[in-house]
């Protein structure tokens, strides 16, 4: 057993990379089919990018931390602290995922539609030409059976388990 307060050696920096490119790779192929592909998100799928937005510093963070051999339980903490974040991803994409497949209810405000016209009537027309977010009960592509939800499940699922054994790996 590896004692808590010994620093992590250099071995330790590369899987935080690693973990680090792939949660930036995850979130960057979301962004590419939104303003490339065209696929507007709802408001699940723009929640389901926040452990990224918030795992991509953390990860990297874990890496200077090994490459300056702080100490191990200040790297190890991060990277449970990277899992957690991915196992909450898996779990808002797991939530989407049945939200898509009408297992249960959506939030309330994200029903798609038209959100709020104005009062003014001489902006009614732009508001009614402006794109309008799509419902979260509806998968905008399925790949392999899988909708983006369910993907991000899959990868947030890989990158928890990635970051769970590098910070409990002697």
């Amino acid at each position: 057993m590896v004692a808590l307060n010994t620093p992590i050696e250099k071995s330790k920096v590369m899987p935080a990379v690693r973990i680090a490119v792939v949660m930036a790779v995850v979130v960057g192929t979301a962004h590419g089919f939104e303003h490339i592909g065209g696929y507007i998100p709802c408001a699940l799928c723009l929640e389901q990018r926040t452990p990224y937005y918030l795992g991509v510093p953390v990860m990297i963070l874990a890496a200077i931390c090994a490459a300056m051999k702080a100490p191990a339980v200040l790297t190890r903490l991060l990277f449970v602290l990277g899992g957690g974040l991915m196992i909450y991803g898996a779990g808002l994409g797991a939530y989407h995922s049945g939200v898509e497949w009408g297992w249960w209810e959506g939030p309330v405000g994200c029903g798609g539609g038209t959100g709020g016209l104005t009062s003014d009537a001489s902006s009614l027309l732009d508001d009614l030409n402006a794109k309008k977010p799509p419902a979260c009960n509806e998968a905008a592509l399925r790949v392999m059976g899988l909708s983006f939800a369910g993907w991000n499940v899959v990868a947030s699922v890989l990158l928890a388990f990635s970051c769970l054994r590098s910070a409990f790996k002697a």
